[in-house]
């Protein structure tokens, strides 16, 4: 959410922002809310003196007998109660009005971000690894050999729809084999805390980190009003919602391992083949809550870290920061990371890597005391995936098949599957 005060006194500002990511102004709309939330604040406000100056005088009159004064200033201080009373009704109204519209302004993109329209004004800032020269025709995930009796679709139909899989067998156990190593990596290389938290969560943890107002229809919501959780940035970050944290507390490095649940709203058609996009899938997500001083070093920090683990894994990608036109509600920059997939002879994002600045604290009132010991600060927040399990298990099968079905493993998952380095074309380890 933006400062109020900063639109107030720049408001050119936030709508020359706004342009950049193709959005309508929205500032005079925003300081005229505004202007009448606070002219009603003042009204009320001189009407409660007026009521509170009444009030002092009915006792006066009262004492020295003037019974018609005193009826007059019981009504005044009667009529200017219920005046006030309404007034304060309005002003809240209008309050809860400027909120809402907050609530649905976009972040603002920081100046290095690269201008455009959509994905193809993405700008490459590096590559990794060549991809690999098959001397047939390679895969998809779904279609190799070996890969088939562990992914099924039709089972998953059956149960819940369609994008779904049923994971069995080796390949159920290459997935879980990824996350344990993502996991794994992370805490123990990267100095992030291993964090398990709900997937159900509250109206208010989604506002804060940007999912409601704006966007719910792109998540589910159970009868008894909890939320499943589109991404366990939902739950990590707002862990210091509502907090005020010391300076020498920061920087605070989380990561989670969690299921995630995404209605793909407005993604019809797009990726129906294969598990590439589901509407439930699972992910190692970080989260880093700093000082603003550092946020920009721990956005690095993170793309690194989710880098390392495709590089452990030997599998190529590259990284492009979004332009202003693909970039998510809440970020002021993202990294994507994009793994190469040879079926599709395409590179796919796997990552996204946003810092947020103060985006997200304003509307969790997340702060950090300062250790200068003034006013307390927003923190700032960022987020990414380190990776997306269901991706990196497609990742692996499609750089890792061959000729005859099977699949090389790369060897960072060796330990975790009791030395095992091949799918057989049969859908077996060995």
């Amino acid at each position: 959410m933006h400062d109020i005060r900063a639109i107030r006194d720049n408001p050119d500002a936030l709508d020359a922002a706004l342009a950049r990511r193709g959005e309508a102004p929205a500032a005079a709309e925003i300081v005229a809310l505004d202007e009448a939330r606070r002219a009603k604040i003042h009204a009320a406000e001189t009407a409660q003196a007026e009521q509170n100056k009444a009030s002092k005088e009915v006792g006066r009159a009262k004492a020295s007998g003037d019974e018609a004064e005193f009826e007059r200033l019981r009504a005044l201080v009667s009529d200017k109660k219920t005046e006030v009373a309404n007034m304060q009704a309005e002003a809240k109204e209008l309050d809860r009005a400027l909120t809402e519209r907050l609530m649905t302004v976009p972040n603002t993109p920081l100046p290095d971000v690269p201008d455009g329209a959509d994905e193809d004004d993405n700008v490459e800032l590096r590559r990794h690894g060549t991809p690999r020269a098959f001397d047939f025709t390679p895969r998809e995930h779904y279609d190799i050999a070996g890969v088939k009796p562990g992914m099924d679709f039709e089972t998953a139909a059956k149960l819940s729809g369609s994008r779904f899989v049923v994971l069995s067998g080796a390949v159920a156990r290459i997935h879980r084999a990824l996350a344990q190593f993502m996991l794994d990596v992370h805490v123990d290389e990267n100095a992030l805390r291993e964090t398990w938290t709900p997937v159900l969560v509250v109206d208010e943890m989604m506002r804060g980190t940007g999912q409601l107002p704006k966007f719910g229809e792109d998540s589910y919501q159970t009868r008894e009003g909890w939320w499943l959780v589109p991404t366990a940035e939902v739950t990590l970050t707002n862990t210091v919602a509502g907090l005020t944290l010391e300076a020498g507390d920061l920087p605070r490095r989380m990561v989670a391992h969690t299921q995630c649940f995404r209605s793909e709203a407005g993604s019809a058609g797009r990726d129906t083949a294969g598990m590439l996009r589901q509407h439930q899938f699972e992910k190692v997500e970080m989260v880093s809550i700093t000082h603003p001083d550092s946020s920009e070093a721990e956005h690095a920090r993170m793309t690194r870290a989710a880098e390392d683990i495709l590089e452990r894994l030997e599998l190529p990608y590259r990284t492009v920061v979004l332009c202003t036109g693909d970039m998510g509600f809440g970020a002021t920059r993202t990294h994507d990371i994009e793994v190469w997939l040879p079926g599709q002879d395409s590179y796919r994002e796997i990552s996204s890597v946003s810092v947020c600045g103060d985006f997200q604290a304003r509307r969790m009132n997340a702060r950090f005391k300062p250790e200068d010991g003034g006013k307390p600060q927003f923190v700032h927040t960022l987020n990414g995936s380190g990776l997306a399990v269901g991706r990196c298990l497609i990742a692996v099968l499609e750089n890792g098949q061959q000729a005859d079905g099977s699949v090389d493993l790369p060897s960072a998952l060796h330990p975790y599957l009791r030395g095992k380095t091949r799918l057989t074309a049969g859908g077996t380890l060995a």
